[in-house]
């Protein structure tokens, strides 16, 4: 086909060409040929057919007289982004747009038809012009919002300062337009928020988008009350101009969100801990810095006991202090006049609270510890606030505000309330768990009682509580004379670390003495008729022992001994040869009961040393209890020449322990003559 220029056109030559081409013949627009791109935009259409057949289901009138002009005066014909409605398959109907440019070819009189899919161009000139539109909006409406309900109007440059005065800025914060140019509004807010709001002001303005943010605003009269800023940028041909802001008062919303968030902190802080001790330290956690720059928490353990006009004694056991300010120990006991603040608040019930010139509190109403701290954090409001757990004073906190901060409002004394008032039945089984323990230390502690005093004899007995642990220990020791004057040492361990186990404990003690006593049986006979009590007094409990006793002989001393699943005796002799006394082992108390208990007898040379002690002075988890027994060996030895309670102290305070377990520990020392 000739092309328009007068040469030979190629129609395979636009087969792969980026744009839609077609050509048409003839008067009545036969469609000839149409490239890939073509068929790709407007589907496959049959060949050899008029265009108004081939395509009535896209073209309009208007279309087929363009091209009729084309053909008939030679003059081309353009569109710009026409919208066309297509079907594509799976996909239903969709508006794209098209610009066309039709030409006529001469030779066989058609029409060369290009078409350019324009759709993402148009779609992004449109979504421009929406933007734009909105941003008027948008402005147009900040505007009237602006001027009802905004209680302070700004506006800066583009570089984000001031450029008129703000009546509302200088009526809420005292500030005239000259403090308040520049970068001057800054020191106007409170010192924490400064730099923050700086920085998210700056980061706005970097992307040119709208601004959201909250800070505290210092009022003529010293206080602070939060205020929401919201700023939007305003343009002139597509350039930032200028920025308008609003502030406005949100102190009450910021108190009633500030009010959950710490309720729910308390909330959580409550219901990860059950040690009274560490569930009142995460109250205290939360209520610093929350509401308090410090704070104090007394446990009240024998407050309803207390004779009346009597001094109180409070037990500190939760301390918490703001970063940078000085901290008071975790725990320590306190004693309170009864005059003092602090027993007018524990008395009366209610809260007693008292505002002051910094770093100068008053001495009626905290101890002298305290009030040292108070002075030197500069405190400027203190509030004892009592605890009331199932209708008794539990525990008092002690809170304060410090330095800049503002004194402690009543508002958040209502809070530190709710607070603990809302950990109420978790503070209950917290309280109760701790009052069994306090029982049981001190059943187990009445229990272990000093050794007697036997001519001749050295005694010494140890007893570490675990630094770690908050449960009660079964460990336990004893010392006695039988009637026959032989003397009995014994130790043991009941299984568990609760009241049950202290009880099961003092059961056991008592019962070795008697069936001791009872018969004068040899150690194992002894374990064995004890093994079969505990299976009636109690079936469910096993406990090692064990049992010593030491007599006098024309010859010298002679030791009889039992153990009952527990760690060997340890003998130690005057020049330091240390070994284990391993002769006499059975099976745990409660296990066997049927099985007879073997006692082994042992010759104790002169200024010897007979040590028992308990399990966790030697195992350690993952660790073979071998190792531990060497070590015990090897300490043993080197304090052999040691007086005995420096042995003991030696043994208890030289090898490493694992701090999760009681310690029990009683040595014997026999004399250098018989």
């Amino acid at each position: 086909m000739e092309g328009a220029g007068g040469g030979d056109l190629t129609l395979e030559v636009f087969d792969l060409a980026p744009v839609g081409v077609a050509v048409t013949s003839g008067s009545d627009h036969r469609l000839v040929y149409a490239n890939m791109a073509y068929r790709a935009s407007f589907g496959d259409r049959p060949l050899g057919r008029p265009m108004r057949d081939a395509f009535h289901d896209l073209l309009q009138r208007d279309y087929f007289e363009m091209l009729d002009h084309v053909l008939a005066t030679g003059e081309a014909v353009s569109r710009e982004d026409v919208p066309v409605s297509l079907a594509y398959p799976g996909a239903g109907r969709e508006e794209r747009f098209f610009s066309f440019g039709l030409s006529r070819i001469t030779g066989e009189p058609g029409v060369l038809i290009v078409a350019v899919d324009v759709t993402e161009r148009v779609t992004a000139d449109r979504q421009a012009r929406w933007a734009a539109e909105a941003q008027r909006r948008m402005l147009r409406r900040f505007q009237s919002l602006v001027r009802v309900s905004a209680e302070i109007v700004w506006v800066t440059g583009p570089e984000g300062t001031p450029i008129e005065p703000s009546p509302g800025w200088e009526r809420v914060t005292g500030q005239t337009w000259e403090e308040f140019r520049g970068m001057g509004w800054v020191r106007a807010l409170h010192p924490d928020d400064q730099e923050p709001t700086v920085r998210s002001w700056a980061e706005s303005r970097r992307f040119s988008r709208p601004w959201r943010h909250v800070y505290r605003l210092r009022t003529p009269k010293g206080e602070y009350r939060h205020f929401e800023v919201n700023a939007a940028p305003v343009y002139e041909n597509g350039v930032v101009l200028e920025w308008v802001g609003t502030c406005t008062d949100v102190e009450q919303k910021w108190l009633q969100r500030h009010r959950r968030e710490v309720l729910d902190r308390a909330a959580a802080a409550t219901a990860e801990h059950s040690d009274l001790r560490e569930m009142l330290g995460a109250l205290a956690d939360v209520l610093v810095p929350a509401l308090a720059d410090g704070c104090g928490v007394h446990l009240l353990p024998d407050f309803t006991d207390r004779p009346e006009g009597g001094p109180v004694t409070a037990q500190r056991i939760a301390t918490g202090a703001r970063e940078g300010l000085p901290r008071l120990p975790p725990g320590g006991e306190e004693s309170f006049p009864a005059d003092s603040g602090f027993t007018r608040a524990v008395e009366r019930r209610r809260p007693v609270y008292r505002t002051f010139e910094a770093g100068r509190p008053p001495a009626d109403i905290v101890p002298e510890g305290t009030a040292g701290w108070l002075t030197r954090a500069g405190a400027n409001s203190v509030v004892l606030l009592p605890v009331t757990v199932d209708g008794e004073v539990a525990a008092v906190v002690t809170a304060a505000s410090c330095g800049d901060r503002p004194p402690i409002s009543p508002e958040d004394v209502v809070l530190i309330g709710q607070m603990f008032d809302h950990a109420h039945d978790a503070l209950s089984s917290a309280l109760r768990y701790h009052r069994t323990q306090r029982v049981a230390l001190a059943l187990q502690h009445g229990l272990l009682a000093e050794p007697p005093d036997v001519p001749g004899l050295d005694i010494v007995a140890r007893y570490r509580a675990s630094p770690a642990a908050a449960e009660v220990g079964g460990d336990w020791y004893d010392s006695f004379v039988l009637p026959d004057g032989e003397t009995v040492l014994a130790i043991g361990d009941v299984a568990g670390h609760d009241l049950a186990a202290a009880v099961a404990m003092s059961q056991l003690r008592n019962m070795l003495r008697a069936l001791a006593i009872d018969r004068g049986e040899a150690p194992g006979d002894v374990l064995r008729r004890l093994c079969i009590a505990m299976e009636t007094l109690s079936p469910e409990s096993t406990a090692t022992c064990a049992l010593a006793r030491v007599c006098a002989e024309a010859e010298g001393w002679r030791l009889t001994y039992s153990v009952a699943g527990h760690p060997p005796p340890l003998l130690v002799t005057a020049d330091g040869d240390a070994r284990l006394l391993e002769d006499a082992g059975n099976p745990l108390l409660g296990l066997l009961v049927d099985r007879p208990y073997r006692s082994a007898v042992e010759a104790l040379p002169p200024r010897c040393t007979l040590f028992l002690y308990t399990d966790g002075l030697v195992e350690h988890p993952g660790e073979h209890l071998d190792r531990g027994l060497e070590r015990l060996l090897r300490q043993a030895s080197r304090l052999a020449a040691e007086p005995l309670p420096l042995f003991c102290d030696g043994i208890l305070e030289g090898l490493p322990t694992t701090g999760i377990d009681d310690i029990a520990a009683i040595a014997l020392r026999i004399p250098a003559e018989p």
